[in-house]
């Protein structure tokens, strides 16, 4: 049987600290260790649940290019919950009073980080698929729409007041809004306008699908994230004359989640439709019925999460670069 002589010294002062641990819970290091020897060593596959991952991917039509849609879109989602697990860390450091400037800016540039690997590798949708392929599966789909993801709400609601997401023509009557007003907001929400039928204007089915699933978890999450939405948070920061480069730092980083969010991401979107969707307006089923040519690009509506960080004209000329650039080819 080993002794004390056996072990080298930094196992016996890792041993006494477990034992310390473990003393303090009212825990037996004893059965913990039995624990450790009886288990078997972890896997890569089994660590990341790799098996069950891989078999997520259930194509509905026998198109092969069924599957790469399936994925991207899978691919998107999972960025998204990576942005979400950075603002919720956003709204504890709110909630325990702890947020410091620091700590927001390093969470936006995460954020902005995703954002930007999800946009860079839109050409998988864009240029990825067979047009003929993805129209005929894309009907297969109805009603679902990438309009039904919960998860890009919650960022837009996690990123700013609720006013700012609002149909531009009720931003200004909701601004400064009360907490028991956002029932109300809610009903004027933009991307309401964005599902409706272009000849009746009533909700469509992908709407009313996505309301019956998700406008309560939403709507919670609008009053939790009340004071602790990035807009909110950064605007009780108070600087100091030394934090002055960290200010300017945390103000150019908030200006480009706003346009990776708002411009980058969603005409990214609008250029893949371009691509696979025909231009005519009564012709646009096979994306659930959601009215794309005006839900989509920046110009219409002009979703700006933070317009104090944006001059005027900066506003008025929101998104017009990247449309002339990525759409029509401009130089």
């Amino acid at each position: 049987m080993p002794n004390k002589n056996d072990f080298k010294p930094e196992i016996l002062d890792k041993l006494d600290l477990l034992q310390k641990k473990y003393s303090d819970m009212g825990q037996d290091l004893s059965s913990y260790l039995d624990g450790l020897l009886y288990a078997d060593f972890l896997t890569y596959w089994d660590y990341i649940n790799l098996d069950t991952l891989l078999s997520l991917q259930q194509p509905i039509t026998p198109y092969p290019d069924e599957k790469v849609f399936i994925i991207y879109h899978q691919i998107t989602e999972l960025y998204f919950k990576l942005a979400i697990h950075e603002f919720e860390q956003i709204g504890e450091a709110v909630k325990e009073e702890s947020l410091t400037s620091k700590f927001l800016l390093e969470r936006v540039k995460r954020i902005n980080r995703y954002f930007e690997a999800l946009t860079s590798s839109f050409d998988i949708m864009v240029d990825g698929m067979d047009q003929g392929e993805f129209l005929k599966f894309r009907m297969s789909l109805l009603p679902a729409s990438g309009f039904q993801s919960a998860q890009y709400r919650k960022i837009e609601i996690y990123s700013t007041s609720l006013d700012r997401i609002a149909h531009k023509n009720h931003r200004e009557k909701f601004s400064g809004y009360a907490l028991e007003e956002i029932p109300l907001i809610f009903d004027h929400l933009y991307w309401r306008e964005g599902a409706s039928e272009l000849k009746s204007g009533a909700k469509t089915l992908t709407l009313k699908q996505f309301e019956k699933k998700y406008d309560a978890e939403l709507k919670a999450l609008a009053v939790k994230t009340f004071k602790s939405n990035v807009r909110t948070a950064s605007g009780s920061l108070v600087f100091s004359k030394e934090e002055a480069a960290i200010k300017e730092e945390l103000r150019q980083a908030m200006r480009w989640l706003d346009t990776n969010v708002n411009v980058n991401w969603t005409l990214a979107h609008y250029k893949s439709a371009v691509r696979y969707l025909q231009r005519d307006p009564e012709d646009i089923a096979a994306t659930g019925g959601t009215n794309w040519q005006k839900y989509l690009p920046p110009r219409f509506q002009k979703r700006i999460f933070f317009p104090e960080l944006w001059s005027e004209q900066e506003i008025e000329d929101w998104g017009k670069g990247w449309v002339s650039r990525e759409v029509f080819g401009a130089k």
